[in-house]
């Protein structure tokens, strides 16, 4: 029977259920690879299973997102995780070596593979032909010590994709597009495989950036086929021998198909505050610009910074706007060097920034008050930035150039003349140097003694699911409510260790009462409960968005629909995803409503159906969870690190 890129995978790769879309399925994991803000945690984890090294066949730990040192916190963090990679087996990426997905793809991303990482845009392996899969760091954790990974069976879309991009048209545009087809949410269970002649005209950066943004989407992951663009890609990195050929069989079958001819793209921007707020530039020209950051994980490459770099040569950057470009990773960096490119950035006036994830996450480069930013990352969620009132555009390397050079929103194709598209270099600059502990990748060196700072805390326990919820709606949330609203980023990164610590901020740019109010409905014996719009939980893979509010007694989130990634860390925190049966109910709850859930123990063992009993309102609604017999067992035990221990999974 004919296949399709996506069914070849997870065929080869399955370990139990089957392909029909809508079941469970768990699937081998060949790699892992965490982040500085979510390894701490997710070794945590993997420590507590006891085992004695990992067993993926590749394991990377990358530290790039806590590279700002102010106080100890980071510092110790990253003297933790290197320490453990080295007694567990695993290749650590120290600071400045660069961005994860950046690297991944230079030094490691396989076709074929499956990778699963602790950071939602893990899909960037996508863009190589890898199936990578963003989830929470005990899932990554879990699939390190050699365990299957749980997913949906997906429905696969096709994106056809015919013409060519025309100059001035890039892939962030491409992916823009698709955002605008079909916005960011209500894509739960979905892969999107790109196919089509249009491909073929698609470098590896460029796959890569449309993969990477697929998260915003909201489904589970995006895949190109390996073909051979991807193995003059991996020839010039060395890697020639990782490659294999991929594609779809003629006439396989796909749930949906969307057309894009790249030819008649032009470009695009995502308008605050969501990735799903699509216009063209030409709609937007003439908008004031205050700042305007190039890099990120979606737009760090060689490709795309050396545009950059030839768009601004000989030029300076607009007196008024503020202009920083983070590269990718050390070998961007050393290529742009060597070629003088470097050089022609910093005498336009640009800001070279360290070669991290900085600026997106709001560690660093906050934009002024009510400042209009334009950045090539791929979130632009109210206060990401660091700055509540700022206005983020996410636009291509392109688009963001003719801002700067002109100090408003600018057609790229109205400046001047363009550069023609960066060719691959037929060798890149490789020096491993930076990743520690290869020779020992998989086996580990037992004697090493863990560091462990006083910002290394302890995995919180779960606590059996009780039979009867007693709770409290103790905040009451819209829609696409993402998990920087839930747990924020930039300086609070740095507790991400400590989850006593960081959960005091959970919610705090929402409800600056919460940790009290929650506390205190906890430290009361009620149960809390988070009643939610539609959407909820989009954003990064952050399971401190469920660990802390867990840690603050959360033991159920009543919602109109919940996204992938967080929907499965609830359920590996213990805490039960309902979902209004009759949408409206959600209007007949107000925070702070006694809520009481009768029988919810044995709904979870059962069909999932139960109702809530609004004590303060003196009315009822009825909800469901649909849930795996392992989801179920989750649950029950109160987790999945309490499902472990007490040999229930």
């Amino acid at each position: 029977m004919a296949q399709n890129i996506v069914e070849k995978i997870l065929a080869a790769h399955r370990v139990s259920g089957d392909l029909t879309p809508g079941q469970e399925l768990a699937i081998r994991i060949d790699q892992t690879l965490t982040q500085d803000a979510t390894g701490t945690m997710a070794y945590l984890q993997f420590e507590s299973m006891g085992l004695d090294r990992v067993k993926a066949d590749l394991a990377v730990s990358y530290v790039d997102h806590n590279t700002i040192q102010v106080g100890f916190e980071n510092a110790d963090d990253h003297a933790y995780l290197k320490s453990v990679a080295q007694r567990y087996g695993v290749v650590f990426s120290r600071p400045g070596n660069g961005i994860c997905h950046q690297l991944h793809l230079e030094r490691f991303g396989k076709p074929g593979a499956t990778l699963l990482g602790s950071d939602s845009h893990t899909p960037t392996g996508g863009g190589i032909g890898m199936l990578a899969i963003g989830a929470g760091g005990i899932d990554v954790a879990v699939a390190m010590g050699g365990g299957p990974f749980y997913l949906t069976s997906p429905t696969v879309v096709r994106v056809c994709l015919t013409g060519a991009l025309k100059p001035g048209v890039s892939a962030k545009d491409v992916i823009l597009k698709v955002l605008a087809a079909y916005g960011t949410h209500g894509n739960v269970g979905r892969v999107l495989e790109y196919g089509g002649p249009g491909v073929a005209g698609l470098g590896v950066p460029s796959r890569a950036t449309i993969t990477n943004m697929g998260a915003e989407l909201g489904v589970t992951t995006s895949v190109f086929p390996s073909d051979a663009t991807t193995r003059a890609f991996l020839k010039a990195q060395g890697r020639e021998r990782d490659w294999v050929e991929l594609v779809a069989d003629a006439g396989a079958a796909y749930d949906q198909t969307l057309e894009i001819d790249l030819s008649a793209l032009e470009p695009m921007a995502a308008c605050p505050h969501s990735p799903g707020n699509i216009a063209t530039v030409a709609s937007l020209a003439g908008k004031k610009v205050n700042q305007v950051l190039i890099g990120s994980c979606t737009n760090s490459s060689y490709r795309d910074l050396k545009t950059v770099a030839l768009m601004l040569r000989g030029r300076k950057v607009h007196p008024d706007v503020e202009v920083g470009v983070a590269p990718g990773s050390r070998q961007v960096v050393e290529m742009l060097a060597r070629e003088g490119l470097l050089t022609d950035l910093v005498s336009a006036g640009v800001r070279i920034l360290e070669n991290a994830c900085g600026f997106c996450i709001g560690n660093h480069m906050s934009p002024g008050t009510d400042a209009v930013s334009l950045r090539t990352s791929n979130r632009n969620f109210e206060g990401r930035s660091g700055t509540r009132t700022a206005q983020v555009y996410l636009v291509s390397p392109e688009t963001a150039v003719a801002a700067a050079l002109t100090g408003v929103l600018t057609d790229p194709r109205t400046v001047a003349a363009l550069p023609q598209e960066v060719a691959e270099p037929a060798a890149f600059d490789v020096d491993d140097s930076l990743f520690l502990f290869r020779e020992t990748a998989g086996r580990g060196v037992p004697g090493t003694a863990i560091v462990r700072g006083p910002n290394i805390g302890e995995v919180p326990p779960g606590q059996p699911l009780p039979a009867t919820l007693n709770g409290v709606a103790v905040i009451k949330v819209g829609d696409k409510i993402t998990t920087d609203h839930i747990m924020p980023a930039g300086n609070r990164l740095k507790y991400r260790s400590n989850v006593p610590q960081y959960a005091k901020y959970v919610f705090e740019h929402v409800d600056s009462a919460f940790y009290a109010n929650a506390s205190a409905n906890r430290d009361a014996g009620l149960h809390n409960i988070i009643v939610a719009g539609e959407s909820y939980g989009q954003g990064s893979s952050r399971e401190h968005a469920a660990m802390c509010p867990m840690y603050l007694g959360v033991r159920a989130l009543v919602a109109k629909s919940i996204e992938r990634i967080h929907l499965a860390n609830l359920i590996n925190f213990g805490i039960v995803p309902l979902i209004f049966d009759n949408p409206a109910d959600y209007d007949a709850v107000a925070q702070a409503d006694k809520l009481v859930i009768e029988g919810l123990r044995a709904a979870v063992a059962g069909d999932g159906k139960a109702m809530v009993n609004n004590v303060t309102q003196g009315t009822s609604f009825p909800v469901s969870t649909t849930l795996s017999p392992r989801q179920r067992t989750i649950l029950l035990n109160g987790g999945l690190l309490a499902a472990v221990a007490n040999g229930a999974v």
